[in-house]
Order: C-alpha cells, then sequence, then structure tokens
C-alpha cells in the first residue's frame, strides 16, 4: 500500500501541513472527543500523529487507526483554538479521502455509506425516504430512524422576487429543500424584503459538502463545481446551511456567503417578537467560517426577542453531516449534553444556524422529553418583518 503522502487523487496528505503541529494541547479543551474520553488518539494531536505516522510509513492504515479518524466529528472547534495556524481542516479531509481510497471497510459500514450517498442527494429519493420513516428499521439503520424529523418541508420559494438591490442566487440545497424548504422560503423573503433582487433556480442540485466530509473529495468538489456552474452570474450565492457554505468557500467558490453576511445592516423594520431563545453556534459557521457575530446581530435586532448562550459554544451537538449516522452512540451522547446546556437557560425556543444541527438538537430534546421549538435565525428575522404573532409561530413549530 502507498502511504498517505503518494496517496492517489487529490487527498494525499501533505507533510509541511503536519509540521505545522507544535504540539502545544490548546486544541485539546475544545475536541468533543477528547472532551468525552480523554484518550490522545481521539483529539486532533493524536490523531495528528496518527497522520504523520501514515505519511511516512511507520503506521499501517489498521482498523483501529481507521476509527480514530471516523470518531473526528470534522468541527474545526481546534483550528479555532490552534495558536500556530495548523490547517487541521484539510488534514481531515485528505485523509478520510485517503482512507476511502485504500481501507476496505466491513460490509454493514458500507451498506450504510452507500446507503446514504444513494438516497441524501438526491430530492425524490430522500422524499421517499422521509416517508417510511414511521416502520420499523433494522439494527444498521436504526440511527436513520431515530434522527429522521418528524417534519418535512418541501417548500419551494417563488424562483424570483424583484428587487433593485445585487442579484443573489439563494442555494436551495438537496437535503435542506426536502426538510427545511420553509428555511429557504425565509430566506427568499427576508432578502427581498431587504433589497436583494432574488432567484431561487430549480437547476440546481447538491454542493457535495457531505461527499467531501465522508471522504469522498474528488465527487464533493465536482459537485461544488457543477453548483456554481449552475449558479453562475449572480452576485452572491447565498446559504442558510453553514456546512454547505464552509465546503463552496474552502474550494474556491468567491461569492458564496452565509445569509447572516448580507443582513448585518437591517434595512426593513423589524416587529417586536417576544421570545427567550437559546442560540447554538453551528461549528461551520463558527469555526470553518469565523462566522460568530452575523447570526447574533440577526437576532439581536428583532425588538423583544432575548437571545440566551447555553454553555459549552464550543463543543458540538454531535450532528457533524453523516456523523449522527455512522457513529450514532458518540453523536447522541453529544446531542444530549448539548440539549442540557440549552434546556439550562430556559428558554421558550431554540434556534441554530444549520440545517443539521436543528435535526440533531430537536432528537436530543425529544428523546430528553423536553421538546423545544426550534428555527433557523432566519425565519425568526422573516416572522419579525411580517409581524406574524408569537403564539401563531409556536403554534407551527417544528419540534
Amino acid at each position: 500500500m502507498e502511504s498517505a503522502r503518494g496517496a492517489r487523487g487529490g487527498g494525499a496528505v501533505q507533510p509541511e501541513l503536519i509540521s505545522d503541529c507544535v504540539h502545544c494541547g490548546f486544541c485539546l479543551p475544545t475536541c468533543p472527543t477528547y472532551a468525552l474520553w480523554h484518550e490522545e488518539m481521539d483529539s486532533p494531536r493524536g490523531r495528528i500523529y496518527l497522520m504523520a505516522g501514515l505519511v511516512d510509513g511507520s503506521i499501517p492504515l489498521s482498523d483501529t487507526v481507521v476509527e480514530h479518524f471516523d470518531r473526528c466529528l470534522g468541527c474545526m472547534a481546534c483550528v479555532t483554538a490552534c495558536p500556530s495556524g495548523v490547517q487541521y481542516d484539510r488534514l481531515i479531509e485528505q485523509t478520510r479521502n485517503y482512507v476511502e481510497d485504500n481501507h476496505r471497510r466491513g460490509p454493514v459500514d458500507r451498506l450504510i455509506r452507500a446507503g446514504i450517498f444513494a438516497v441524501f442527494p438526491h430530492r425524490r429519493r430522500l422524499r421517499a425516504a422521509l416517508a417510511l420513516r414511521k416502520l420499523p428499521a433494522p439494527g444498521p439503520l436504526a440511527p436513520l430512524r431515530q434522527i429522521a424529523p418528524p417534519w418535512a418541508a418541501p417548500e419551494w420559494p417563488p424562483e424570483h422576487l424583484a428587487g433593485d438591490g445585487p442579484r443573489v442566487a439563494v442555494m436551495a440545497g438537496c437535503v435542506a429543500s426536502v426538510v427545511f424548504g420553509d428555511v429557504n422560503a425565509a430566506t427568499a423573503r427576508v432578502l427581498h424584503a431587504e433589497g436583494f433582487d432574488v432567484h431561487v433556480p430549480r437547476a440546481q442540485g447538491c454542493c457535495g459538502a457531505l461527499h467531501a466530509h465522508a471522504g469522498r473529495l474528488e465527487e464533493g468538489i465536482s459537485r461544488a463545481r457543477r453548483l456554481e456552474r449552475d449558479l453562475a452570474g449572480y452576485d452572491y450565492i447565498v446559504t442558510n446551511a453553514a456546512g454547505c457554505g464552509s465546503h463552496l468557500k474552502d474550494h474556491g467558490i468567491a461569492n458564496v456567503v452565509d445569509i447572516s453576511e448580507l443582513l448585518a445592516e437591517p434595512r426593513a423594520e423589524r416587529m417586536p417578537l417576544p421570545l427567550r431563545v437559546a442560540f447554538q453556534d453551528s461549528c461551520h459557521l463558527r469555526h470553518a467560517q469565523g462566522i460568530a457575530t452575523g447570526p447574533r446581530a440577526m437576532l439581536d435586532a428583532i425588538p423583544g426577542l432575548e437571545r440566551l448562550e447555553p454553555a459549552e459554544q464550543e463543543i458540538c451537538c454531535g450532528s457533524a453531516g453523516i456523523y449522527n449516522i455512522v457513529e450514532p452512540q458518540t453523536a447522541a451522547e453529544l446531542g444530549g449534553r448539548k440539549a442540557e446546556n440549552v434546556l439550562a437557560t430556559a428558554p421558550d425556543a431554540y434556534a441554530s444556524g444549520n440545517p443539521g444541527c436543528l435535526v440533531q438538537v430537536t432528537a436530543a430534546l425529544r428523546r430528553a422529553g423536553r421538546p423545544l421549538p426550534a428555527f433557523h435565525p432566519v425565519e425568526l428575522v422573516d416572522v419579525s418583518i411580517r409581524g406574524v404573532p408569537t403564539d401563531e409561530l409556536l403554534a407551527g413549530a417544528r419540534r
């Protein structure tokens, strides 16, 4: 077998990125798996040690080594914490690509992963799969049923809302367009209210974020490039899904912005919305994109809304792309921890700027027997602009 240095494809692990790590340990307290288990090889520092061994050939690509990489959520909290600027995001993406190219997984693992990528990027297949969510699921597929949202919102916004401002394309997403179509509709309405010329083209597909984060790097990049072509000619490509935005920015699509980046200076009047909202950072906003103030500013601009900050904002909720399906026990533990921190703020509702976090934490809140209304921040901005009464908002909310 080739060393990781000589791996085929675009994901060879770059030794110069590994050597940036000085083993200081500043990353350890922010790593979700290290916080759970305090195992060195389940920390960024330990995983970089394993990567170095793969590159120089001193460590074989065994099942145990792969397990340590699989346990990484890719949340990038370590990137934020690192004083040396280690590009762990690139390292783990390259390493996972190398693993998928050079390691044969067990039959059940292969089946689950194949099923995910045969269904999730395809809207019709995903709608059909969600329609079966109440049926009993065999053991390996039980995690899918446990986290499958008990709602569906396949709403598609109007394809064009004319405005005098910059021309923007709303990225509808694959999973989001089926499960969070109402978030896409709210995104389009808010952008239009703020003066943008809003387009939601139907000829757009999956961005490839799930693929890249799971080691299918070539397909992930290919899908990103295809989406870039599908949405060419706009001033901005607007996303409300942090993982998608992070992936597209990482692979050079310069005009991609998170919805919060366009709402820094509100123009449309906001009506009062008396509500206590526990806001959770999305890892792929806070860490991967360095966006922390934007979503908070969106909420703080709403009169009457009180934003609450749960503890451990730097710790991932356990969603992490397909993590809560392929590593369900760890994901459930992290989700339960996040739910406890959210509930400790005594909120009326919960909010996060990423669809995956909304699915993960609402599932954890349901398991805890204390479901909460859950929103993307742009939905709260939307109802504030439209003057929707609080009781009407809560009555129709996902939980």
